[in-house]
């Protein structure tokens, strides 16, 4: 009998299940993005981290490697079918975003679940997101106030995220979804 893998197929339905979820929210932030960076762009980067539900929720709920990066993709893909302009940014945010939540994961060998964990990665997120779209967005054309609010927001963005993607993930651990 061949050994069982680490992702069952009980594993990949909670990742489907929270991908199609949260895959739903980044749809709704994808039609949402263009109003606000044209009409209030400081705010742009919180709404934008959004997407770093995927995989902190499915980190939090399965813990184990590979489950951010399978519930981001599967979350692009849902939030492809909600807003089809945006499919290939949501593809590369989710490669992004669960690349650098199963770094940060990897760099503790899997073995720590510890909430500051997660906060590492949303706050790497949050850096990330924050210069990209600081210069692509041609951010630097705001007043200094509304650079630093910005910078300030887009890496608090992905870290507030990330604090009720860990409120949901407990709350799925203790309904027994995680269990074996």
């Amino acid at each position: 009998m061949a050994p069982a893998s680490r992702l069952s197929t009980r594993v990949l339905l909670v990742c489907a299940a929270v991908g199609v979820a949260t895959g739903l929210l980044g749809g709704i932030e994808g039609w949402l993005a263009v109003p606000v960076i044209t009409g209030l762009p400081i705010v742009y980067g919180f709404l934008l981290g959004i997407h770093v539900l995927p995989g902190i929720v499915a980190q939090e709920t399965l813990r184990l490697p590979w489950v951010a990066l399978i519930t981001h993709l599967i979350a692009a893909l849902a939030s492809s079918a909600v807003a089809p302009p945006y499919t290939f940014q949501f593809l590369g945010t989710a490669v992004l975003f669960g690349g650098l939540q199963e770094g940060v994961a990897a760099l503790v060998r899997y073995r720590s679940w510890a909430p500051w964990r997660f906060f590492v990665s949303g706050l790497v997120i949050g850096v990330v997101v924050a210069l990209a779209v600081f210069f692509a967005a041609h951010l630097s054309a705001l007043p200094l106030w509304a650079q630093v609010t910005y910078l300030t927001l887009a890496v608090l963005g992905p870290v507030a995220w990330t604090a009720i993607g860990l409120w949901i993930g407990v709350g799925l651990r203790r309904a027994g979804v995680a269990r074996r």
